[in-house]
């Protein structure tokens, strides 16, 4: 099997504030069009009954006109979210690498992020350092922010 990667699903309560976050925060662009699905396909590929899901795809920065994309998307009927936990097996967060990451971790909670823990700089095996701290996006998913040590 040959694999590509394509795209992360992130599933919002408010698909078009939480896509004005990830433009506005981290330069993401609008891939047209926006998405509308419903009716027996929908229901039969997510197995549940009734499915309607709104949403975008947004490129994600640094990867150019092909790059991946981030997914953003509303079903209209959603389950109640569980507490926010960096450690809860499957999917954790999305990582972006910054030039600082203080000012980022500001520009993230301007926008409704909020910290999780503090900003740190840890030494790796061989040797490089790496400056990093968990946020959450104003929905309560985590974001890495990150700066190497050039």
């Amino acid at each position: 099997m040959q694999a590509k990667y394509v795209h992360t699903n992130l599933i919002a309560k408010d698909w078009r504030k939480l896509a004005q976050f990830y433009t506005e925060v981290f330069g993401c662009i609008f891939i047209p069009p926006e998405r509308d699905y419903q009716g027996e396909a929908l229901e039969a590929g997510t197995g549940l009954k009734g499915a309607h899901l709104t949403g975008v795809h947004l490129r994600l920065p640094g990867y150019g006109d092909t790059g991946p994309t981030i997914e953003i998307f509303s079903y209209a009927q959603l389950e109640a979210r569980p507490e926010t936990a960096v450690n809860r097996p499957g999917f954790a967060h999305i990582a972006f690498e910054v030039d600082n990451v203080e000012a980022a971790q500001r520009e993230v909670e301007a926008h409704g992020g909020n910290m999780l823990g503090e900003i740190v700089t840890m030494t790796t095996k061989i040797g490089t350092k790496v400056t990093w701290c968990y946020l959450t996006d104003p929905e309560g998913n985590v974001i890495e922010l990150q700066s190497w040590e050039k």
